[in-house]
């Protein structure tokens, strides 16, 4: 061969080579960031063209597919849409997926490892790929309880059982349809979200689980209290210091109880009646005493800074660091810079109803196959145990005393025994955040029920957490508890 037709020829195989390598590029290395790019119609058409599996709550579809005749083949519906908007999320063609249609989007389109088999056998059969079907832990009574006495107020109720984890409710207000972003006009769906993304109230905010987090005022006293017990050094019936004014070290500042009253004729108050009726000073005093990294310990314990999936994504709650007397005592009656969801504290009563042992949360129960194979089913974790079984009876029977004669008397129900805890959190140049924590029925427990009306509610600035939470959570529990 001479040697121009070398030259030719090696020209040739280099480049067949290169071609082969973009080739290869393209379609294998930059495949999954291609089909993920929003400009990528195809790929919008290809998602879009295969049958949905449905979300199921209660045994009844609350997200579903349904065929149509347009270029995406099937169109995502929403039964009592902003009822469950906080857990599905949405499904949309311009804004993609939210919630589980998120977080469970290769299982609900059939792409899921798990899936594998089927889809072989979609493909020997010539049967169209179909996704999987998702079940959910809510409870649709107990979801329709919560949101119907939240009401129009902004926050938010979770309800879950502490024996096991599963969420049995999860309601945030206001709340969107999501069937305003699922269509297929999208200058209509452009519309819907720009109205949603900047309506003041957030409706397109989690409040259950993310977004802001809040502060928690006095339910901080159960991790508090949790704290001291823990130490070995507390009993319930251990008297703190209760004056009715106590001076912040290093500051001119003074903490006062609620309505500047004094929680004790003597100035001291058990560890119990603090509790019970949610004494400031002697908890703060009760802070300092143990100490700030004690707090944050307990705190870490139920699960403060530790990252949480539902599977949905839950916002870290904090307790902050390197903190100084005047802070720590602020710290321990949950104001300065604690910061909470409303799971949180979920899991904070979950824990004490639980005898100690913590039980991680979730919403998904089971995914099936499109032919009702169970293909994954959730098995209930321990998160940790943060208390001892001793502790846990001992703060069952002073938040008893909450709900029988203390701060909490507004979740009480005649014949059962329910345990809880109020929260009036300041915030600085607004009403406060209204918090209620219970669970019961107190000797075994079933349901632990969280609530938070956020700027006081229907109330305002009058409001207090065991006036507008309480009642919220009184209502959930009977749901709960009529089943």
């Amino acid at each position: 061969m001479n040697t121009p037709l070398r030259k030719l020829a090696t020209v040739m195989i280099v480049m067949f080579v290169a071609l082969m390598l973009s080739a290869t590029w393209v379609q294998y290395v930059k495949a999954p960031s291609l089909n993920a790019d929003g400009r990528n119609v195809r790929g919008l058409y290809r998602e879009y063209g295969n049958y949905r599996g449905p979300i199921i709550v209660g045994g009844e579809q609350v997200a579903w597919s349904e065929p149509v005749k347009d270029s995406f083949g099937y169109q995502r519906k929403y039964a009592d849409g902003a009822l469950y908007s906080a857990v599905t999320g949405f499904y949309s063609v311009v804004y993609g997926r939210t919630g589980i249609e998120s977080t469970n989007n290769t299982v609900l389109n059939g792409s899921a490892d798990s899936l594998f088999i089927t889809r072989v056998q979609d493909l020997v059969t010539g049967r169209q790929q179909r996704g999987a079907t998702v079940e959910l832990t809510i409870d649709p009574a107990v979801q329709k309880a919560a949101s119907a006495s939240l009401g129009t107020q902004k926050g938010a109720v979770v309800a879950l059982d502490p024996r096991t984890g599963a969420i049995l409710a999860m309601v945030t207000s206001p709340s969107f349809d999501p069937t305003l972003l699922a269509g297929h006009d999208i200058s209509a769906v452009n519309t819907a979200y720009q109205t949603l993304l900047h309506d003041p109230k957030g409706p397109l905010v989690n409040r259950a689980i993310s977004g802001d987090t809040y502060p928690p005022g006095s339910i901080f006293k159960l991790v508090t209290a949790a704290a001291a017990l823990q130490s070995g050094r507390y009993q319930p019936d251990t008297l703190l210091s209760a004056p009715r004014e106590l001076a912040l070290p290093l500051t001119s500042t003074k903490i006062q109880n609620f309505g500047g009253e004094s929680c004790s004729p003597n100035g001291t108050l058990s560890l119990a009646d603090s509790l019970r009726i949610s004494c400031n000073t002697s908890f703060a005093q009760l802070g300092l005493d143990l100490g700030d990294q004690a707090l944050r310990d307990q705190a870490r314990a139920f699960g403060f800074g530790q990252t949480l999936n539902i599977p949905l994504r839950v916002t870290p709650s904090t307790f902050p660091d390197n903190l100084d007397a005047p802070q720590t005592a602020m710290s321990a009656i949950g104001q300065f810079e604690d910061r909470v969801t409303p799971l949180q504290v979920a899991m904070v009563a979950s824990a004490i109803a639980n005898q100690g042992v913590l039980m991680t949360p979730y919403l998904v129960a089971t995914e099936r196959s499109a032919d009702l194979q169970v293909i994954s089913r959730t098995t209930p974790t321990e998160f940790g145990r943060p208390i001892s079984a001793t502790t846990a009876t001992q703060l069952t029977d002073m938040m008893l005393g909450v709900v029988r004669s203390g701060t909490g008397r507004s979740a009480a129900i005649a014949g059962v025994d329910v345990a809880g805890k109020t929260g009036t959190a300041e915030v600085p140049g607004g009403a406060p955040e209204a918090w209620f924590a219970a669970f019961a029925p107190a000797s075994a427990p079933t349901v632990v029920v969280v609530v938070l009306v956020e700027q006081g509610g229907n109330l305002g600035n009058e409001a207090t957490g065991g006036q507008v939470a309480a009642p919220i959570a009184r209502a959930v529990i009977q749901a709960v508890l009529k089943k």
